[in-house]
């Protein structure tokens, strides 16, 4: 029989509602059944991606034995943690403060009936094995320790509420010496930069989109080129690597070795939005030629894998963008992307096998497992080419070739699961990558993609004037959180100046109002993770460090000064400059952790050119692709002149004999009307 979880939506927990432990969503019910049988909470987050998610379910949530233990002594509670980051976030750090070293995924913690924690790890085995206690043993100790160390308990609670709410940020009034801390940051990623392999510290190897972001801003703002090099190096080995999927687009979650060569193999949405705007960003800092190709491999993959065509799916979700791609096929991780070296020499053509193994390392000995190849670019094209002693386009022409086939092969494989939840602050992320690429690089149908995103976010996330987190099958639900407004906020931003909706226009002022109403802290500035009719848990978190994904109070303050100058509107300006205030100390102590903020303090310090464009096609899309391709971090919204009903600061009147005039604004200084594109490139300093 199935368990209370098969009334979820959630994939994640649906994949334990046939588990023999007696599981219960978060929610009020198991709260109460807690307190009245005066029983510890056995809470579990994790999410449908997580390899070891899936092995402790296996070797201990479908244990008879382990069940019958779970369920004797504990009420259990398992999350999604991409459904409630909200309650990830408290019992992430809880688990820091208990054990004092990072947590992960699965996460597990135990509680007070009071939702406090007071012992927990992460992944346990079943049995004792390599130093970790077997869970099976852990289970009574913990229960008795509840029953018989209350008082104990009790005080250790305490502290840790404590310990908590000291994190809040205390602000210190206006951000002193600013341009020190931009250096400081500068200099503690170079420290910890890996200058052969690319990213930061040791493995596991994460991507860092935050502070990768950061240092191209920072190489466009002063042109230090060695910061460039922390970003330009990291993304080519990346891309070389296995962390990339050379065949199908897209990236792992992260690296598992220094050289970015076997990954954990989920592939999460928000790292490949983060990803795409990085890979643009720096192409139009380099113009490498492989950093378009990522862009466009990985973009063709998130249409093709994470985006069911608008009116062809069944669920009613057909237009956002899904979660997560599993790491696990046929109870294997990795099964679906590595290969046995005959498989690929027999599907291939001798020719076409001789280019690819020296390309993707076939020749060497296997890198995964000690008996299958994961592919990485082990060597150029024009290499392989010298070795087989044939031309460079015959090379690539096979390569190309080879990569076709090796991709339709895959594809008869039993494919990973797929969780096919849209999650509105992921989405943002998304919109906003599909949106910068399409408009960079002159793509319609990746801006087609974000729009159709966008615009079922709109229709079916807002419901009675507020955001959900969450949707499958038709159904949302979760209230969201301080990163959905912020994130998809954004990406409004970015998705208007490719292709600007009014609709949107109006949308991304009504967030931003819900974000001023309902998420500032009032008193002492910045937003709460969660909004002020939230329920009540045992801690209320204000972020301002970068994780996986930027800072949501680094994207609002950004977003919001943005739309400020844009609007006009001063009480938008004013939450930001707040924000940034109650953050100074933070930003203080340790700017390198807070990437998204740093952008947000140099932007409210050299407020953003705003170029509005307004004409006729095609001259507009002319001086729109010139502007956008020299100015990378101007906002810049290219205008039909047949729009009506735009805001008043969007709102310029171009004379019926002239194709396109630009307005070229910074804060509230605004340049007379331009109809010179020369004139334009000579205001905006692009070279001619």
């Amino acid at each position: 029989m199935p368990n209370r979880l098969i009334e979820e939506t959630s994939p994640y927990l649906r994949q334990h509602a046939f588990n023999p432990v007696a599981w219960y969503p978060w929610g009020e019910e198991a709260l109460a059944l807690a307190r009245s049988q005066n029983k510890p909470i056995l809470l579990s987050i994790g999410y449908s991606a997580c390899h070891w998610c899936h092995v402790m379910a296996h070797e201990s949530f479908e244990d008879a034995e382990v069940a019958a233990a779970m369920n004797r002594d504990f009420i259990n509670i398992k999350v999604d943690r991409e459904e409630r980051p909200d309650l990830d976030h408290i019992y992430q750090a809880s688990h820091y403060l208990l054990n004092r070293r990072n947590g992960g995924w699965p996460l597990t913690l135990f509680l007070t009936p009071e939702q406090k924690p007071f012992f927990g790890g992460t992944y346990f085995p079943k049995l004792p094995h390599h130093g970790s206690p077997g869970f099976l043993d852990l289970l009574p100790r913990v229960a008795e320790a509840y029953h018989t160390c209350s008082e104990d308990i009790a005080k250790q609670s305490a502290t840790l509420l404590q310990a908590l709410a000291a994190e809040l940020p205390a602000g210190k009034g206006a951000v002193s010496l600013p341009e020190e801390l931009f250096g400081q940051a500068a200099t503690r990623l170079g420290k910890l930069f890996d200058a052969v392999n690319g990213g930061f510290g040791s493995p596991p190897k994460f991507i860092h989109p935050a502070e990768l972001a950061f240092c191209l801003r920072r190489y466009n703002a002063t042109g230090d080129r060695a910061i460039l090099h922390i970003s330009v190096q990291t993304l080519q080995k990346m891309a070389e690597g296995g962390i990339y999927d050379q065949l199908g687009g897209g990236f792992y979650r992260y690296s598992t070795d220094p050289q970015w060569r076997i990954p954990h193999f989920e592939k999460m949405l928000y790292d490949n939005g983060s990803l795409l705007q990085l890979y643009t960003d720096a192409w139009l800092a380099t113009g490498y030629p492989v950093f378009r190709e990522v862009v466009e491999r990985t973009a063709v993959w998130v249409i093709r894998e994470m985006q069911a065509p608008a009116g062809q799916a069944d669920s009613g979700q057909q237009s956002g963008y899904y979660a997560a791609l599993d790491a696990d096929s046929e109870q294997e991780e990795g099964r679906f992307y590595v290969w046995d070296r005959e498989e690929i020499r027999q599907g291939l053509t001798a020719s076409g096998y001789a280019v690819a193994s020296r390309y993707y390392g076939l020749d060497r000995p296997p890198n995964f497992e000690n008996r299958y190849w994961h592919l990485e670019i082990t060597g150029s094209v024009e290499e392989v080419a010298r070795d087989l002693c044939i031309s460079l386009v015959e090379a690539e022409k096979a390569l190309v070739t080879a990569r076709q086939h090796l991709l339709v092969m895959r594809e008869l494989r039993i494919r990973p699961g797929r969780d096919e939840k849209i999650l509105t602050g992921w989405n943002g992320l998304m919109i906003k990558g599909m949106a910068r690429a399409g408009r960079i690089f002159g793509c319609n149908r990746w801006i087609d993609s974000a729009l159709i995103a966008a615009g079922f976010i709109r229709t079916t996330m807002w419901q009675h004037g507020r955001l959900q987190a969450t949707c499958k099958d038709g159904s949302a639900r979760h209230h969201a959180c301080l990163d959905d407004y912020a994130f998809l906020l954004d990406g409004l931003l970015e998705l208007m100046q490719a292709r600007y909706r009014q609709a949107d226009m109006d949308f991304a002022i009504v967030l931003a109002e819900v974000l001023l109403e309902q998420f500032e802290d009032r008193e002492t500035g910045g937003f709460f993770f969660t909004s002020h009719d939230h329920e009540t848990l045992i801690h209320r978190p204000k972020p301002g460090y970068d994780q996986a994904t930027p800072s949501g109070n680094g994207v609002a303050a950004s977003a919001l000064q943005q739309l400020g100058y844009l609007l006009g509107e001063p009480r938008y300006l004013q939450a930001a400059a707040r924000t940034l205030e109650v953050f100074s100390g933070i930003m203080t102590r340790q700017p390198a952790s807070c990437c998204a903020l740093l952008g947000a303090l140099q932007q409210s310090m050299t407020p953003p050119q705003v170029i509005i464009l307004r004409g006729h096609q095609p001259v507009l899309e002319e001086w729109q692709g010139v502007m956008q391709q020299n100015v990378p971090y101007a906002l810049i919204f290219s205008l039909s002149s047949e729009l009506v009903g735009l805001p008043v600061g969007l709102n310029k009147h171009i004379a019926a004999d002239k194709p396109v005039s630009a307005w070229v604004c910074k804060g509230a200084r605004c340049l007379p009307e331009i109809s010179d594109l020369q004139e334009l490139q000579q205001a905006c300093k692009v070279p001619g």
